[in-house]
């Protein structure tokens, strides 16, 4: 139920897509599973974010964060960071002016760090990618080409995953410019 939601998600049907995943989890809860309680948790808070309810999508996010330190669930710890930061940018206060750059580049930061400790390239890069376009946008283009290319050219295979396609779009876009 959890993937059917993901995966409606994904395809644009947001609304069903949350549906789905929030009866998943609720069903997974009701057998005392918890396994993968943070990965499910980062998926609704994607699609939360998708469609800026940023009040739900910074309440699952808190959760998952709980679990990770209550539970010791860490494998996608680092993506859950990076989705805070993602988070970050996308709020604004009350007065509509968007929130500081500074602290969604901290949480980008944390998520590079932790997938580092951890080994996860992949994540590495998620995180590297949004650190980057983040970079770009706040005039820091050279910084952002070095640290992208160095991540970017770790990897030697799966360059048609979306991650990495992602990825040389932008390096491509910082080396033009």
């Amino acid at each position: 139920m959890m993937f059917q939601g993901w995966a409606a998600a994904e395809q644009g049907r947001i609304e069903d897509g949350l549906r789905l995943m929030r009866d998943g989890l609720i069903a997974a809860r009701r057998t005392g599973a918890k396994i993968w309680e943070t990965l499910w948790l980062a998926l609704q808070v994607q699609a939360c974010n998708a469609i800026g309810q940023f009040d739900e999508a910074f309440s699952l996010l808190s959760e998952a964060l709980t679990q990770v330190e209550r539970r010791g669930e860490c494998f996608y710890e680092a993506e859950l960071y990076r989705l805070k930061g993602q988070l970050i940018l996308r709020r604004t206060d009350p007065l509509g002016t968007p929130s500081p750059t500074d602290e969604a580049e901290l949480q980008f930061q944390h998520a590079i760090a932790i997938a580092r400790q951890q080994q996860g390239k992949s994540l590495e890069l998620r995180a590297t990618v949004s650190l980057a376009r983040l970079l770009r946008d706040t005039g820091r283009r050279e910084e952002a080409r070095m640290m992208l290319g160095e991540i970017y050219n770790w990897f030697t295979e799966g360059f048609d995953s979306a991650d990495l396609k992602e990825a040389k779009t932008l390096l491509d876009e910082l080396c033009a410019g």
